[in-house]
């Protein structure tokens, strides 16, 4: 095949029109698998290989008088114009100015303080919970767990857990009021 492609770019190089469309049909699939792989984009891989037929049209004369490798050739028109298209495609970075205004949204230290405050006096009163009530009251309002979770996982009815759930709420409450 390599044989056929450079015999069709040098009939290219002499600007025959219908070497360069049997040269298209050849090697268009090859070359828009690389635009393919290297731009991740179908759209834009099929512009790019548009754009490499028209640059292997002027340039084929550079080719035959080179003597290279013939798909070689042509893989490497392909692969440096889709490079190109990348390098155009990356993200202008921002001024750092344009966002000196973004909200620190982590709490302060005397917030942080609180919380951890917070955090000990309600393990405290937890502790004065019965263990399997505090297991409960973790696994339904910390964990996500559902009543009927808790209900199958601890072997008890629906409306006991509820109960159980309810006054231990009550019990922490009344524990974090004193």
């Amino acid at each position: 095949m390599n044989d056929d492609v450079a015999v069709l770019l040098t009939k290219v190089a002499l600007r025959d029109r219908t070497a360069l469309a049997e040269l298209y049909r050849k090697t268009s699939p090859k070359l828009f698998g690389l635009c393919i792989r290297l731009l991740k984009d179908k759209t834009e891989a099929e512009d790019a290989l548009q754009d490499i037929f028209v640059k292997i049209w002027q340039k084929a004369e550079s080719f035959a008088a080179s003597g290279h490798n013939a798909m070689a050739w042509l893989s490497a028109i392909a692969r440096y114009h889709c490079i190109d298209k990348l390098r155009v495609r990356a993200p202008i970075a921002h001024d750092i100015d344009e966002h000196w205004d973004i909200a620190d949204t982590a709490p302060n230290p005397e917030q942080a303080t609180s919380l951890r405050s917070e955090g000990k006096r309600i393990d405290r009163c937890m502790e004065e919970l019965e263990a399997s009530k505090a297991r409960a009251v973790r696994a339904a309002y910390v964990e996500g767990a559902s009543y009927q979770e808790l209900a199958d996982s601890l072997g008890v009815p629906l409306n006991t857990v509820r109960t159980w759930l309810r006054r231990s709420l009550l019990s922490l409450r009344e524990c974090l009021e004193r």
